[in-house]
């Protein structure tokens, strides 16, 4: 690794709950029900300071604030200078703008495409809560952040969804993209949602502990043994919006190679919801 080069310093997967916002804007965080999950986050905070990364690649989904179901992406990348945090009807207050990276997102859109993903890139976009929770948990109580931010978007909304196998080769591509920067940078990898859950119909509330748990062992050091589950076994294993774990797997994807894990912390429930939040070092050679 150049020294003039970007250099992934780390990987970070984390849930995104909408309600995790508004407990955030209710000051819960040492309430009972709360506690447990927030208490998941100062440990990855002492990570970040130690790797001090300046930009973040998130790979999350968008809820409707973006893309509808008139219009419904596959993969986007953002390409605008910032990036504005709207609420999408969950009530979350606004967190001020996100920094972005233009010049890097446009490096890795031409690799995208070089590589025949054909993203849709945006050179204006609006983030929801999948973007913007993540960084209040990484950085609370900012209104500016001391990163800055690649949005990458991946439709988990409307079927036909992409497969486990080509958001990890999504996640080689940025990576081999981010290999070839040619400028002095440390990035942190993320991919935001999850874990299992379903929020309505009549499996609302099912949990899968075990195969969350085993997700999480097996993006350590083997995410290509993933890539055999199909969306459906994914729908019937992690119900139909735990197929969030797809942004997990870009990102992994993305940090090339074995790695160890610095730090995990899994809860249930929250709001219906599994909530994880893994940090993952790559092995240097």
């Amino acid at each position: 690794m150049s020294a003039t080069t970007a250099q992934i310093v780390g990987f970070i997967g984390t849930s995104h709950v909408p309600a995790i916002g508004k407990a955030i804007a209710q000051n819960l965080q040492q309430d009972a029900y709360w506690k447990p999950f927030f208490d998941g986050y100062p440990p990855v905070r002492s990570w970040l300071d130690k790797v001090a990364p300046d930009t973040i690649v998130m790979f999350y989904n968008d809820h409707g604030l973006k893309f509808f179901l008139d219009k419904m992406l596959t993969f986007a990348v953002g390409a605008a200078p910032q990036y504005l945090n709207t609420d999408e009807g969950w009530g979350i207050p606004s967190l001020g703008a996100f920094q972005g990276h233009p010049e890097l997102s446009w490096h890795i859109i031409e690799q995208l495409v070089a590589d025949e993903f054909d993203p849709v890139t945006c050179q204006e976009m609006n983030v929801d809560h999948a973007f913007s929770i993540p960084l209040a948990l990484l950085y609370p109580g900012r209104m500016v952040y001391p990163i800055r931010v690649v949005p990458i978007c991946i439709n988990t909304v409307q079927h036909p969804l992409p497969t486990m196998k080509r958001c990890l080769a999504l996640g080689r591509s940025v990576g081999r993209a981010l290999a070839a920067w040619p400028e002095k940078s440390r990035v942190v990898v993320m991919g935001t949602g999850g874990l299992s859950h379903q929020l309505d119909g009549a499996r609302a509330g099912f949990i899968n502990r075990e195969f969350d748990q085993q997700c999480l062992n097996t993006l350590i050091a083997d995410p290509e043994a993933l890539q055999h589950y199909s969306v459906h076994d994914l729908v019937s294993l992690a119900r139909t919006q735990g197929v969030e774990i797809l942004n997990w797997m870009a990102a992994r994807g993305a940090m090339a190679g074995t790695a160890r894990q610095v730090y995990r912390n899994y809860h249930i429930p929250i709001s219906n919801t599994a909530s994880a939040v893994q940090v993952l070092e790559p092995l240097r050679q």
